[in-house]
């Protein structure tokens, strides 16, 4: 265990060099977000009633939400240098040390995420309070107990998702491909363009049959408090069977990787 600490411990000292970058970063995401703001105020303009069952004030703190736990969970450069550490070779002084490598990347992710969001608070707090009027605030402490939960299984299921897409390195020379599919799914899929109560309710019901609203949609609901009771405990069950699910993958792809990889010389 102690030897993953030092991995955390390296991870952060790595990544604190990228901390100005990380600052810009957040903070130029919320020019987008204001235009999207922006455009929800100029469509419920003069309207009392509600859009999909959300208030104006839940549509902007939907997406203020959404921006909170991105900035918490999200894959940034990690699948990419998994992605190289197999196509360089580097993969290689894994196989002789006692160390598990998805225990190794899911460390830095870890430390990654926690300097990215140490960098990201200021701007993003003070984004939250110039739209302190529509900001909702969780019913309960209960609520913000749930949610927080549902945040570590988000982050859980959104790096082991990249983490064996990544491993597809094992076989194809080039996965920038697959990666911006993905995102591209986990993008729309996930609600993080729009709520997916907007959808018509057939293709929402398709949609979570699969894990992209469990990686967003879902912990975002929770915090507005449109996920409760029986929902909310059964929605927290298919989150942690998603994240079981896709470790059991992650296990079986890597140990088919490795061994293409060893037959290869590598």
């Amino acid at each position: 265990m102690k030897k993953y600490w030092h991995v955390i411990n390296i991870g952060i000292q790595n990544t604190l060099v990228y901390r100005m970058n990380f600052l810009f970063r957040s903070a130029f995401s919320l020019i987008p977000l204001f235009a999207t703001i922006s455009l929800w105020r100029a469509i419920y303009s003069g309207r009392e009633e509600t859009i999909a069952g959300y208030t104006l004030a839940q549509m902007i703190s939907y997406y203020l939400v959404v921006t909170i736990v991105d900035s918490l969970t999200a894959v940034t450069e990690d699948d990419w240098q998994i992605a190289a550490d197999i196509k360089d070779g580097n993969i290689s002084q894994f196989l002789l040390k006692p160390i598990d490598y998805l225990a190794y990347r899911l460390c830095l992710y870890g430390a990654g995420r926690l300097i990215f969001t140490v960098c990201a608070f200021v701007p993003v707090t003070l984004f939250i309070l110039s739209m302190r009027q529509y900001f909702i605030l969780p019913i309960d402490w209960g609520t913000l107990g749930w949610f927080a939960v549902s945040l570590v299984l988000t982050g859980l299921l959104q790096f082991l998702i990249s983490y064996t897409m990544a491993l597809l390195a094992f076989w194809v020379l080039e996965v920038s491909t697959f990666i911006f599919i993905l995102f591209a799914f986990e993008y729309i899929a996930g609600g993080h363009l729009f709520p997916l109560d907007i959808l018509p309710p057939a293709l929402s019901k398709v949609l979570h049959f699969t894990p992209f609203p469990y990686q967003l949609f879902f912990p975002v609901n929770i915090y507005l408090g449109r996920v409760t009771d029986a929902e909310l405990y059964r929605g927290l069950f298919i989150q942690a069977a998603w994240v079981a699910a896709m470790y059991v993958v992650a296990r079986v792809v890597w140990s088919r990787g490795i061994r293409k990889y060893s037959a290869v010389g590598g």
